[in-house]
């Protein structure tokens, strides 16, 4: 290692005891982790809670080759300790980053290349809201669904920590957002965000209320996590050239879909995971976010909404709270 601060042999991590429900969620004594060249150990002061840690869980999302067994896909805190070959970062610098796995834990190694600065005035507890929810957005919408100013956005799941970070972005982007959510209190969050639209798909037919909303034209760029019988519905809502992203199936799989809707409307349906890719990759979307989506959130022109924070120890009832269904943004574990 090139250079690192007075670092514990051991730490408290919170591990998944065996495929199950959130009370599988145990702590225990773990073997700090080491980095290696091009790698970074974060002391971690706070640890986002996604859909994939989960599912994860649940026995239904391992982990990638080499990455850690323990949940966790973001982290904020201090730089603890560097490998070799790092020539940016220094021993106690703040930092958030995206990671393989092993965020719920008092360390976490990361490559290099997924870590970026605390945004300005952010806590860390912010912060680590931040980067699964941002590196997804930004390459799922702007890259791969190439989201331009003046274009419509539908983002399903709109209170979601996903959905949330979509409304911003688009909005500060100059798209026309529609939004959907379940309750009524939901689509107002949505809208205080920056929505222009906001529909209960309890209540609405959601693609009637995109066409009506975008004089019969359709959305651009459809975010979907929803899968199952909304892959069809998309396509009806979506606009001529119109560019469907799909990064979840919380549904499940596609029961049936008219492709002919494809050819028609000359429509590209695509998607991608973010967890196994290249770690080239996500720095490459690391440096975009640091150029183009930082400066937003040092002024707060975009942040994280937060619902609630758990104590990293009582990560199980982060996990009840998010599988509830009911929390508006993103949930957060307090590591200390």
């Amino acid at each position: 290692m090139a250079s690192a601060q007075k670092i514990p042999a051991k730490m408290t991590a919170i591990a998944i005891s065996e495929p199950g429900g959130p009370r599988v969620l145990k702590p225990e004594t773990r073997d700090v982790p080491m980095p290696g060249p091009g790698e970074i150990l974060i002391r971690v002061r706070a640890a986002g809670v996604n859909r994939p840690d989960v599912q994860q869980r649940k026995g239904a999302y391992p982990p990638p080759p080499g990455a850690s067994d323990l949940p966790g896909l973001e982290a904020a805190g201090e730089v603890a300790a560097l490998g070799d070959e790092i020539s940016r970062w220094r021993v106690g610098d703040r930092v958030c980053a995206l990671t393989p796995g092993g965020g719920y834990a008092e360390y976490v190694k990361v490559h290099a290349g997924s870590v970026l600065p605390l945004p300005a005035g952010f806590t860390h507890t912010e912060a680590a809201a931040v980067p699964e929810n941002y590196f997804t957005v930004w390459h799922n919408v702007f890259e791969r669904g190439g989201l331009k100013k003046g274009e419509t956005l539908l983002v399903h799941g709109g209170s979601s920590g996903i959905g949330t970070t979509a409304i911003q972005l688009a909005a500060a982007f100059g798209a026309y957002v529609v939004a959907t959510a379940g309750s009524k209190e939901k689509c107002d969050a949505c809208l205080k965000l920056g929505a222009d639209r906001a529909i209960n798909y309890r209540e609405e037919d959601f693609v009637a209320a995109v066409k009506e909303a975008t004089g019969g034209e359709g959305a651009n760029v459809i975010l979907d996590m929803v899968g199952g019988d909304y892959v069809a519905r998309n396509y009806e809502a979506a606009a001529m050239e119109g560019r469907v992203v799909q990064i979840a199936t919380q549904s499940g799989a596609v029961a049936s879909a008219d492709f002919s809707k494809i050819m028609v409307k000359r429509l590209v349906h695509t998607g991608s995971t973010l967890r196994p890719r290249t770690v080239e990759f996500k720095a490459a979307i690391a440096a975009a976010l640091e150029a183009q989506v930082w400066p937003l959130l040092g002024t707060r022109k975009v942040a994280p909404v937060m619902d609630m924070i758990f104590p990293l120890k009582e990560a199980w009832r982060a996990h009840e709270r998010m599988e509830e269904g009911e929390h508006v943004g993103k949930i957060v574990l307090d590591v200390g």
